[in-house]
């Protein structure tokens, strides 16, 4: 019997990669193996020399093709085995596997917008606005909800595929949606991240409709969308003093993050529409204004987890890991 393998990579387009992907038909029961692509097309070689390789590191059941069909992501190499420039997961691998006596977990709430003939889902045909921001965050109706038949199909999708979705719901903007990936590890939780926003993609296309990871998709008065991305390790999860280590040592690297948070952050991170703004790095408790969250019951409990609210939705979850954990997890093995 044969199974359809649908390989799923990272390119290399600046300053945003993008998710590509083709089939390759294996014997059932055949391990993926390491396939190739033209790499001068996905903006990672040169025409004369041109060969990438795909090298098999997650897989799971494919929830479109459904059967024995299988999704399998994979890291880029190049042809002498070693990590591709543009591969991003080799760095994020390294420094998970260097701190992991700390046990970090990640959860990932990634926001996108839903747009049809270059407008965001819910926008008045023809031009114009609808009615302000207020009622559409977690709202019901078709008056306040646009596109759920998708986001329905995509969650099905994703529990089929065996992802770590905690969650969905409906966000502040016209046409916007967010879905959540965790609690789980680096760099599994950002693998499992960009097959969910593959298969988000791909069942968009049987709608006519497009997702984006635009961090400012409507410009003036609108919320953008982010990738809020919540972090703990054990100590954390014991000892409130350690969610003060974390949060603190963040701000000592604010740039280096800001620079990694993706593409057009400073259109994001202006201080209005719950964040901080991007030159400026704060914590605190419950406060959705500041660049890092504590929650009210990580506080009232004494350990727990923080959130990072300044990753654009157009992130790079490998980066974002990476970052994390290289600067938290290195503050708290000196404290």
């Amino acid at each position: 019997m044969a199974v359809k393998a649908e390989y799923l990579w990272v390119d290399g387009t600046q300053p945003t990669a993008k998710l590509r992907s083709k089939t390759k038909i294996l014997a059932d029961g055949e391990t993926p193996p390491i396939w190739g692509f033209d790499g001068s097309s996905t903006n990672q070689a040169p025409g004369d020399k041109s060969d990438c390789v795909l090298q098999p590191v997650f897989t799971c059941p494919d929830p479109i093709r459904g059967g024995s069909n299988i999704i399998v992501l994979c890291e880029v190499e190049l042809i002498d085995g070693t990590p591709h420039p543009t591969n991003t997961r080799a760095a994020c691998r390294e420094v998970a596997d260097k701190y992991a006596d700390q046990k970090s977990i990640f959860g990932i709430e990634q926001e996108y917008t839903f747009f049809k003939d270059g407008r965001p889902l819910g926008f008045p045909v023809g031009g114009g606005y609808p009615a302000p921001q207020g009622g559409y965050y977690c709202g019901v109706g078709s008056d306040e909800v646009f596109g759920r038949e998708i986001v329905e199909a995509h969650m099905d999708a994703c529990l089929e595929a065996g992802l770590h979705l905690s969650g969905i719901n409906a966000e502040v903007m016209p046409g916007q949606w967010e879905f959540q990936i965790g609690p789980v590890g680096a760099p599994q939780v950002a693998d499992e991240l960009w097959v969910a926003r593959w298969l988000l993609y791909r069942i968009a296309e049987d709608y006519g409709v497009s997702a984006t990871l635009d961090p400012k998709p409507v410009k003036g008065d609108w919320n953008g969308a982010g990738a809020h991305t919540n972090f703990s390790t054990a100590a954390m999860r014991e000892s409130y003093d350690a969610i003060i280590t974390a949060a603190e040592s963040l701000g000592k690297k604010r740039q280096e993050h800001v620079d990694g948070y993706g593409a057009g952050i400073d259109q994001r991170l202006t201080g209005l529409h719950e964040t901080a703004p991007w030159t400026e790095y704060s914590y605190g408790v419950s406060d959705r204004g500041a660049s890092v969250r504590i929650p009210w019951q990580v506080e009232k409990d004494g350990k727990g987890y923080i959130e990072d609210r300044r990753p654009n939705a157009n992130v790079d979850p490998y980066v974002v890991t990476r970052l994390i954990i290289g600067t938290c997890c290195e503050a708290l093995a000196q404290s």
